[in-house]
């Protein structure tokens, strides 16, 4: 079966993006491809071997629009209140927190956080399907 490995997004300021991903979802560049025009930068984290790629196309000033097709990335934390509160003591700001529900039935808890792109972010509790 294939396997998948990374999503791939472009960025306008890989300084402020790789920043954010190493605060917001602790993801460190663990491949770098360098070229004349662009630069790729795989991130991860020791919880998973998927990687976040952010394209980078040098001196593109205009910041990328997201159509209508984007959605989300998702991650799952232990608990979402204390994620939330660490990313508005970062100076983030991060939607709400909700709660999903099937009746009284507890389906999930979460926020999302855009990026400095404007590519949102869902942050789960770890619950349920989302383990």
């Amino acid at each position: 079966m294939p396997k998948i490995i990374h999503s791939m997004i472009r960025v306008l300021d890989l300084d402020q993006s790789l920043k954010f991903y190493d605060q917001v979802l602790g993801l460190k560049p663990a491949h770098q491809l360098d070229f004349p025009d662009f630069a790729l930068v795989y991130l991860r984290n020791a919880e998973n071997d998927f990687e976040i790629e952010l394209t980078f196309n040098k001196g593109r000033e205009e910041p990328y629009t997201h159509g209508t097709g984007y959605g989300h990335v998702a991650v799952v934390v232990d608990d979402v209140a204390a994620e939330h509160a660490r990313l508005q003591g970062l100076g983030y700001e991060p939607a709400a927190v909700k709660e999903f529900k099937r009746g009284e039935e507890l389906l999930a808890r979460f926020f999302f956080i855009q990026d400095p792109d404007g590519y949102k972010i869902e942050v789960l509790e770890r619950h349920g399907h989302y383990l």
